[in-house]
């Protein structure tokens, strides 16, 4: 008999093994969490049992994720998307729905158990959806607004879904009596917390947070938490809408980051443990007997449901390409899923073998869910011709804006951090193309006629259209590794000698960018800090030439493309002539180049006043060359010299 101290901690400690390592393959830790209730459940290696305690602990799981999805519910926010939120979102759910009911009836089972099956298999994953759309800088694009609309839905949906499967159970004669009663309480309980509690929570919280106490404020929310969904139970209904409604209260108030700070790792904590629950529930022995209908429902389910979204899309007036990407990604089933189908199992509408092969196929198509994604551009255009219309018509647009450009910058990324670039470069009128895969934005600042497309920097042909063989160097102003290093790939094999500068938001990736070639990486936190500190040393009395003098000393050791920049920052040698002001040129060595096989030292750039500061290589980057390395064909050399020097340097290095 394990005891629920023992118990705890066999949950905790499959969980840390299996975050980490799902963390390292880059996988949801929720499929992590399943496989571990899967293997270590009753059905298979048995130690785990199916207790009392172990479905409490998963039932506080639940409670604190829709407390989670409570605190993200703005009503500003879903009335701006209410036509997609409500339309298509609502049209997908209900729709699913009935087709998994007219499916259930025409097998011989009852119509409530395909109204609890349909509400469980109309879920999509939130989590894996979000994640993949936000690597793949799509949660701007048009499919990808439409099925984060649907998502939060289906979010929504999980409220009545809950409220409504306990009074399907109950079923009897007085069934549709229930019904009713069951709708008057939840719209009952919904007025008073909404018009009572809403008029409290701002000044009770505003009471609390003034005693300055974070062990008091996290009590709080606790108490605020676990107590509304407490009173939720007690009125029939379940602890989840409790939990749901005291998010929204809170999300209303100016407390709410705060509380999701706070909140989310008892949340995520508790969250995995309801997923080793789930998994728990899945035989195996039963799986693999009956494995041709997991494989029937499996496919049903995946083609079904891209069809469905499909069918709405097009009806809404998308077009095909979009339509199919947001059907693709939209194909598999849902952590909500888990929750509404583990509450119909619990109440004995669906069980035995039924519910192991949903459950094996949920499971299963939540895995296929990120090849799927992975792969939706491959498989639009091959199921939608006018996919190459559009992205020819992108790509004409790109063009035709960089015709005329030639020596120009490439800005990938058109936020506040290109836009703030493309001003200082208009300044000196350098010509320069801004690519971002913001639709709005891009609209947004054409129609203010600023130079900026629509595009994903991280695409060939995008970067082709844009004039990257014509180009003098790229800035990626965007904070995003995966991305960036798809850039830098590109660049790399098209023009490896073209300097490509990248923001960071620290220095955790530096020297994984530097070796993928990025010629300079700039951290945002270097940046502030310095300008904090410079603050901070002139109010405190220190001269502004020391300041200065910091800074440039500072910035010198630390960007190795800027040293030399900073020499002599005062009003006198702000007089000198810009020709006099050393530049920096990257050269790319061809196995035809002199300097090819050479050491750096019998080049003789040393006699011509040029340094050479980088030499880049694949995978190999020295920020101070020594003289006796050897340069190789396909090397690109970063030099530092004034314009004729550098000029005469190039001649030297090329042609001997």
């Amino acid at each position: 008999m394990h005891s629920t101290l023992s118990l705890v901690i066999l949950l905790l400690a499959a969980a840390v093994v299996v975050s980490a390592l799902f963390r390292a393959w880059q996988l949801p830790s929720m499929l992590g969490f399943l496989l571990v209730g899967i293997l270590m459940g009753p059905h298979t290696l048995n130690w785990l049992p199916d207790s009392p305690e172990t479905r409490h602990l998963a039932e506080f799981g639940v409670v604190f994720l829709m407390f989670s999805i409570g605190l993200e519910f703005s009503l500003p926010k879903l009335k701006a998307i209410r036509t997609t939120v409500f339309g298509f979102g609502g049209a997908q759910v209900l729709s699913f729905i009935l087709l998994v009911i007219l499916i259930a009836t025409s097998v011989g089972l009852p119509w409530t158990a395909g109204l609890a099956l349909g509400g469980a298999l109309a879920m999509s994953s939130t989590a894996i959806v979000s994640k993949m759309l936000a690597e793949r800088l799509a949660l701007q694009s048009e499919h990808g607004r439409q099925m984060i609309a649907v998502l939060l839905f289906q979010d929504l949906a999980v409220v009545p879904l809950l409220i409504l499967t306990p009074t399907l159970a109950s079923g009897g004669a007085q069934l549709w009596e229930s019904l009713m009663i069951a709708g008057a309480k939840a719209i009952l309980v919904l007025i008073l917390l909404l018009f009572v509690g809403q008029k409290l929570m701002r000044p009770w919280f505003s009471w609390v947070a003034g005693h300055k106490s974070s062990e008091l404020f996290m009590l709080n929310v606790l108490l605020i938490t676990l107590g509304l969904a407490y009173l939720t139970d007690q009125a029939g209904l379940s602890l989840a809408l409790g939990a749901f409604l005291a998010g929204m209260l809170i999300s209303e108030t100016e407390f709410r980051y705060q509380v999701e700070d706070d909140i989310k790792p008892f949340r995520d904590v508790l969250l995995g443990l309801f997923f080793i629950t789930i998994g728990m529930l899945l035989d195996l022995h039963e799986v693999w007997h009956h494995w041709i209908w997991v494989s029937i429902t499996l496919i049903a389910l995946i083609l079904s449901k891209t069809a469905i979204v499909w069918s709405i899309g097009r009806a809404f007036g998308n077009e095909s390409p979009v339509a199919t990407r947001t059907a693709l990604g939209l194909a598999q089933a849902g952590e909500f899923g888990f929750v509404l189908l583990a509450q119909a199992g619990g109440l004995g509408l669906i069980g035995g073998t039924p519910l192991q092969i949903v459950l094996a196929a949920m499971v299963l198509s939540m895995m296929l869910a990120p090849i799927i994604i992975q792969n939706t551009d491959a498989l639009t255009r091959r199921l939608c011709g006018a996919e190459w219309a559009g992205r020819a018509r992108d790509l004409h647009d790109i063009a035709i804006k960089s015709m005329g450009a030639d020596g120009h910058l490439i800005v990938c990324g058109y936020g506040r951090s290109g836009q703030s670039l493309a001003r200082l470069l208009e300044s000196e009128d350098i010509a320069y193309i801004a690519l971002d895969a913001d639709p709005s934005r891009v609209k947004a600042a054409s129609a203010a006629g600023e130079t900026v497309v629509f595009g994903d920097a991280s695409r060939r042909e995008v970067l082709m259209a844009a004039g990257l063989n014509r180009a003098r160097g790229m800035v990626v102003t965007f904070a995003d590794l995966h991305a960036a290093m798809k850039i830098l790939s590109l660049v790399q094999e098209i023009r490896p000698d073209l300097p490509v500068i990248v923001r960071t938001l620290d220095e955790t990736d530096l020297d994984t960018l530097k070796q993928a070639g990025a010629a300079a990486v700039v951290p945002e936190v270097l940046e502030g800090s310095l300008m904090l500190a410079s603050h901070a040393l002139l109010l405190l009395g220190v001269p502004l030439s020391r300041v200065l003098k910091k800074l440039r000393n500072v910035r010198e050791q630390r960007y190795g493309l800027l040293r030399g920049f900073f020499r002599g920052a005062t009003d006198e040698d702000a007089q000198l002539n810009e020709t006099a002001q050393p530049r920096l040129l990257s050269v790319l060595i061809t196995e035809q180049a002199a300097a090819a096989g050479k050491t750096i030292e019998q080049t003789g750039l040393a006699e011509l006043g040029v340094e050479v500061l980088v030499v880049r290589r694949r995978n190999i980057r020295g920020l101070d060359p020594q003289p006796d390395m050897q340069i190789l064909a396909g090397d690109v050399l970063v030099l530092r010299g004034i314009p004729e020097n550098l000029a005469t340097a190039e001649i030297q290095l090329l042609q001997g």
